[in-house]
C-alpha cells in the first residue's frame, strides 16, 4: 500500500473494494465476512511482495497437484496446510472458543491427512494391529471417556483410533500392509472404557511425493513428526474430540513439523507385566464437553 502520501501505483485499493463490492446482497453475512477478508489481505499480500504471473502460477500448479492426489484415503491439500501451521491455528481458535463457552475437556488436535471415514468396528480388548513387524513394541491402550462437567463416564461413545506403523506408512500408504491395519473404532462400555492392543508409535516424515514434501524442501525444513496416535471420540449430546497422543520420549516432541503438539497431549508409556500380548502399556482417559 502507499505510504507517506505517494500515490498508489497499479491496481491499488480501489481495486480491491471493487472486488469486494461485487459480493451480492443475498450472500451469508459469514461468509461475506470471512471473503471480504480473505479479499483484502491477499491483495495486500501480493501488493507488498510483488508477486509475479510465474509465481503466482507455481502457487497455481501445487494447489492442483494436491487436488489431484487427494483422494478418500490421502488429503494432500489438508497436509499442505498442516505444514505451514494453518490446521493447527484453527483447531487451537476453535478449542479456545469452545473453551470460552464453557466448553472445557481434552485438548483437541489436527484431524490430519490421514484419517478414513471407513474405519470398521472392533470390540474391546482387540487388536488393530495385524501382520505385526518385528520392530514393534505391541502395547495395550486403555482408559475411560467422562463427562468434562460431571465427571461421570460417557456409555456408548465412539473412540477411533489410528496410527502410522514402524515403517512410517499408513496402511493405505503401503501396499504390504492389511487393509485397515492400525485403525478401529470402538464403543464405550457402560463404565464409559474403551481398550485395544496397537503398537508404541514411532516418529515418521511427511511424504515427499507431493507438493507438501517439496515445499518442506523448498523452505529447508526438516519433515519429521513425532510419535503419535490419532483419537476421534464422538458421543451423542456432546462435543466431537479430534486430538491426538505424542509418546513423551518421542524425537520432535518440541519440533513437529506440522506443529500439532500441545500441553497435555504428551504421554508416558510403561512397561506392562504378565500379558503375552504387549509389553507396554498407557492408559489415557479423556473428558468431553457437552454439545
Amino acid at each position: 500500500m502507499a505510504t507517506n502520501g505517494q500515490k498508489e501505483e497499479g491496481l491499488g485499493q480501489e481495486f480491491t473494494k471493487q472486488v469486494i463490492d461485487s459480493f451480492g446482497p443475498k450472500t451469508d453475512p459469514r461468509l461475506r465476512e470471512i471473503m471480504a477478508s480473505f479479499t483484502q489481505h491477499i491483495h495486500d499480500f501480493i501488493r507488498e511482495t510483488q508477486l509475479t504471473t510465474d509465481e503466482w502460477m507455481t502457487a497455481v500448479k501445487m494447489i492442483n497437484w494436491s487436488g489431484q492426489m487427494s483422494n478418500e484415503k490421502r488429503n494432500e491439500g489438508q497436509l499442505m496446510c498442516d505444514i505451514i501451521g494453518i490446521e493447527s491455528l484453527v483447531d487451537d481458535i476453535t478449542h479456545r472458543k469452545l473453551a470460552k463457552e464453557g466448553h472445557t475437556g481434552t485438548n483437541s488436535a489436527i484431524l490430519g491427512p490421514f484419517w478414513r471415514a471407513d474405519t470398521p468396528w472392533r470390540e474391546n480388548g482387540t487388536t488393530i494391529t495385524f501382520d505385526t513387524p518385528k520392530d514393534a513394541q505391541v502395547s495395550f491402550l486403555y482408559g475411560q471417556i467422562t463427562d468434562s462437567h460431571t465427571g461421570k463416564p460417557i456409555p456408548n461413545a465412539s473412540v477411533e483410533l489410528w496410527q502410522a506403523s514402524t515403517n512410517g506408512l499408513y496402511e493405505q500408504q503401503d501396499d504390504k500392509q492389511v487393509e485397515h491395519n492400525l485403525r478401529g473404532k470402538f464403543r464405550t462400555d457402560a463404565e464409559g472404557r474403551y481398550s485395544c492392543y496397537c503398537i508404541r508409535p514411532t516418529p515418521y516424515p511427511v511424504p515427499n511425493d507431493g507438493p507438501s514434501g517439496q515445499i518442506l524442501e523448498m523452505l529447508d525444513r526438516h519433515p519429521y513428526r513425532p510419535a503419535h496416535i490419532h483419537f476421534m471420540v464422538i458421543a451423542e449430546g456432546y462435543q466431537t474430540l479430534v486430538t491426538q497422543i505424542f509418546d513423551s520420549g518421542s524425537d520432535y516432541v518440541d519440533n513437529d513439523s506440522v506443529f500439532a503438539v500441545k500441553d497435555g497431549l504428551t504421554v508416558d508409556f510403561v512397561p506392562r507385566k504378565g500379558d503375552p500380548q504387549a509389553d507396554w502399556q498407557l492408559e489415557y482417559n479423556i473428558s468431553i464437553g457437552p454439545a
